[in-house]
């Protein structure tokens, strides 16, 4: 049921990054620049700046069924992102609730390891991960290190990627992109990032020219701007292809808001 004022809405199931660089806060904030209305639950807390995560805590998973069942009660997403989960309870919960309430339009951001080396996905969840909630993504958006852990492959160039989209399709999300920020040197993107889109039969590459800044937050964005994209009824590759313009403007703009990375947003 919607209300009497329609809106596009989104909504973030993700950790709570208090600098506002990464997690809900970095989602709903390219949402609202998106030009979508944001809603957010939190699958796990950190303590954590633009230099690095100190430590990371989980949310008991019943309390985040309970805010999920009480949002979508009233106010139903046009599309859902998961990000940093970290526990088996909190990917629980988000597949339980996509399942009941039967939302469309999941993009999952595998969040498995923070850029200062931080463990975001504990090993078990990571099962859960792969077994219950990858098989009801629309859209499945690792970086080069998360490919490599869901593929079970190393991945040096886009060749290498292709062939972890296939593994990765198998786990069950209808499309898979692979980010390649983190592409080595090398890898054949030259000097632009090179996103890989693979749908079960065809690839398609979005391409970037590279912008060399320390970033805080990149993946989260990116895949809230993909979820907004896909809110507003977007198709897939135009949800993503909105989204590559969107993150590139906003690493060029970017600026740094402590002593570490930069965030985006």
């Amino acid at each position: 049921m919607r209300g009497t004022a329609e809106r596009n809405t989104a909504l973030s199931i993700a950790g709570f990054d208090p600098s506002g660089g990464a997690g809900i806060l970095a989602d709903v904030k390219t949402f609202t620049l998106m030009g979508v209305y944001g809603m957010a639950v939190q699958a796990a807390l950190t303590a954590q700046n633009t230099v690095g995560v100190l430590s990371v805590g989980p949310r008991p998973a019943r309390r985040i069924k309970d805010e999920l069942d009480a949002l979508i009660s009233d106010i139903r997403p046009d599309a859902v992102k998961t990000g940093m989960l970290y526990s088996a309870g909190a990917v629980s919960a988000a597949a339980d609730a996509v399942k009941e309430h039967g939302l469309v339009n999941l993009v999952i951001d595998p969040v498995m390891i923070s850029s200062s080396g931080k463990r975001l996905l504990k090993r078990d969840a990571q099962d859960a991960l792969t077994g219950g909630l990858l098989p009801l993504a629309l859209v499945v958006m690792p970086n080069v290190a998360e490919a490599e852990a869901l593929s079970g492959i190393e991945i040096k160039n886009i060749e290498d990627a292709e062939e972890a989209a296939r593994i990765i399709r198998r786990l069950g999300p209808k499309n898979v992109l692979i980010k390649g920020g983190h592409m080595p040197a090398g890898g054949g993107g030259g000097g632009h990032a090179v996103d890989l889109l693979f749908d079960g039969e065809n690839f398609t590459r979005f391409s970037a020219r590279r912008i060399e800044k320390e970033l805080h937050g990149a993946g989260c964005v990116y895949s809230a701007a993909v979820t907004a994209g896909l809110a507003k009824g977007l198709t897939v590759p135009g949800a993503v292809r909105a989204a590559k313009k969107f993150i590139s403007n906003a690493i060029r703009n970017a600026r740094p808001a402590g002593h570490g990375r930069v965030p985006i947003v």
